[in-house]
């Protein structure tokens, strides 16, 4: 193939000029050898430089989006209406497909396997529902195999994405909230699902946690998450409908209390159990901070306290205009 030879000082400006110019194959490596490099180039062009036929590697050029692999499957309409985020758990991929897809879905499943690499394709079939917080999937690629181990900020995850909820989308603030931890903390969980934020917090901190879940499988994996980290003794599961727990007078000096959509029905207990000076991290579905400011502030005053907000953040939209938000705050005697 036609390749420029330039000088090895002269690769980089020529390189730039090439391209700019539309001459330069983007779809061949440059080569470099005995001091000179060789850029490709397409055919018929009258330059000014030395051009010589050499064999050049072929370089792989891969979709920056799944979209551009469903070319000539998918119209330009239905590509634009097309969901094109989706999620990655481990070996498994989510994906959101509209209805107006649904008889496409199998070259869906099928073109987000390529471009991901994973293992397994499941759809959506429903929103997350039910006490114990699962939503309905069908798989339309890969393996039938809805256990995987998914892995963040160094620990590794084991779940089945079709027993349990499990959102990728939250490790950052897994991790923020991670870092604000202190040793020797006394922390609860309210709703901790497989234990993410246990086994993250478990991993570089001295702690002693208690994690209650309603859902008997996220609890069984949370289990098996906890001997999977080697963090035996650190973490104590409970499978309860939190409200129904014991907890007597314990007192927390955290308690997490991540299920946005319900959470606010349990701040009497957060606020009961929480310690002096003790952090509730709390999570809504909302499009600001003051109803869930006023809503954690009224729970702690019930019970004789007060409140310092000490951050609000937006944590990832949820639907134009909603967000899932964080709010901390500090309860003071």
């Amino acid at each position: 193939m036609k390749a420029v030879k330039v000088p090895l000082k002269q690769l980089n400006d020529i390189r730039i000029d090439l391209m700019e110019k539309e001459i330069m194959r983007k779809d061949y490596k440059i080569k470099t050898e005995d001091g000179f490099g060789y850029i490709p180039i397409y055919e018929g062009f009258d330059l000014d430089l030395e051009i010589v036929d050499i064999q050049l590697d072929e370089l792989k050029i891969y979709p920056k989006d799944f979209t551009d692999l469903l070319k000539g499957k998918l119209s330009t309409e239905e590509s634009n209406i097309l969901k094109t985020s989706f999620d990655i758990i481990g070996d498994i991929v989510i994906v959101e497909i509209p209805e107006d897809l649904e008889s496409k879905k199998l070259d869906i499943g099928k073109v987000t396997l390529e471009f991901t690499k994973r293992k397994s394709v499941y759809m959506k079939r429903s929103a997350v529902h039910g006490e114990t917080r699962i939503r309905d999937l069908e798989l339309i690629a890969g393996e039938d195999n809805a256990v995987t181990i998914h892995k963040e900020h160094g620990v590794r995850l084991q779940l089945n994405v079709e027993e349990v909820y499990f959102s990728p989308r939250l490790a950052t603030e897994r991790k923020r909230v991670a870092d604000s931890v202190k040793n020797n903390e006394k922390i609860l969980d309210m709703f901790c699902g497989i234990g993410p934020f246990p086994i993250v917090i478990a991993r570089t901190k001295n702690v002693d946690i208690t994690a209650c879940d309603i859902n008997e499988a996220a609890i069984k994996y949370l289990n098996k998450n906890i001997k999977l980290n080697k963090l035996e003794g650190s973490i104590k599961t409970i499978c309860s409908d939190v409200r129904k727990v014991d907890f007597a007078d314990e007192k927390y000096d955290r308690i997490i209390m991540n299920l946005p959509g319900i959470a606010y029905q349990f701040l009497d207990i957060a606020a009961k159990h929480i310690s002096d000076n003790g952090i509730i991290n709390y999570y809504e579905f909302s499009d600001d901070f003051k109803q869930g400011t006023e809503r954690l502030q009224k729970a702690v005053e019930a019970e004789g306290k007060t409140v310092e907000i000490i951050n609000t953040r937006k944590v990832k939209s949820t639907s134009p205009g909603m967000w899932h938000v964080a709010i901390d705050g500090k309860v003071h005697y």
